[in-house]
């Protein structure tokens, strides 16, 4: 696993890391993932959720309630009970608080039953775990899913920062989506902050928890160094 920190910049500090999948000689996620199929995700599933939990453990500094976002295949969860069982089990046996662990549903991974993604986001919020959907705006069920379920946080898609400063429709559409959170009581996070303009824009729309190569890219089995704008 490759860890990557979110920045709040109101308190200059990491607010947690998301764990991405790398391959064993450093391939990149796309790499890896094109290797996953019906026939193995639940397997792989399970086993990126517990590897990320168990690095954590080690990696994590222990007087800190620094989150770990962890990316959940929804169509591999196939029954939740079980699928939160392995998470508490390794999230117990490295000493890490589930309450400290987010379980991030892309939107790009199309979703034949978004009834049954709701009931699978409430049964990981009612056992503790923070709930979040990933690339919101890109995907297929985006305002469905927060029609039929209200998730703690919602990050922003990297395409909508992309050219933030400059496209007054992007910026009337991230202001909605403030809007939205606000009404609705989430925490906004934006992802794929490259530029200092950008991270400007955001922090105008009140946006204070960021993801990008701006901080830090991505390091392989350890937390690296970020930059403070």
């Amino acid at each position: 696993m490759a860890f990557h920190p979110i920045i709040d910049i109101k308190q200059r500090a990491v607010w947690g890391y998301e764990a991405l999948v790398r391959g064993e000689d450093g391939e990149s996620a796309d790499v890896v993932l094109g290797q996953v199929n019906d026939g193995n995700q639940y397997i792989f599933d399970q086993a990126c959720r517990i590897k990320a939990i168990e690095m954590a453990g080690c990696l994590f500094p222990r007087d800190t309630d620094m989150r770990l976002s962890i990316n959940l295949m929804p169509n591999a969860v196939y029954e939740p009970a079980a699928c939160i069982a392995v998470s508490l089990e390794a999230a117990r046996h490295v000493g890490f608080s589930s309450h400290r662990i987010m379980f991030e549903l892309t939107e790009t991974e199309r979703i034949s039953d978004p009834s049954r993604v709701s009931r699978i986001l409430a049964e990981y919020k009612h056992h503790g775990f923070i709930t979040a959907i990933d690339d919101f705006g890109a995907g297929h069920a985006g305002l469905s899913l927060l029609a039929n379920f209200q998730p703690d946080i919602i990050k922003i898609d990297m395409e909508l920062v992309r050219g933030l400063p400059a496209s007054r429709a992007r910026q009337a559409i991230v202001a909605g989506v403030m809007g939205m959170a606000r009404e609705l009581g989430l925490t906004v996070i934006a992802e794929g902050v490259e530029t200092h303009a950008e991270l400007a824009a955001l922090l105008g729309l009140g946006i204070r928890l960021f993801q990008g190569y701006l901080f830090t890219k991505p390091a392989i089995a350890r937390l690296p160094p970020f930059r403070l704008p």
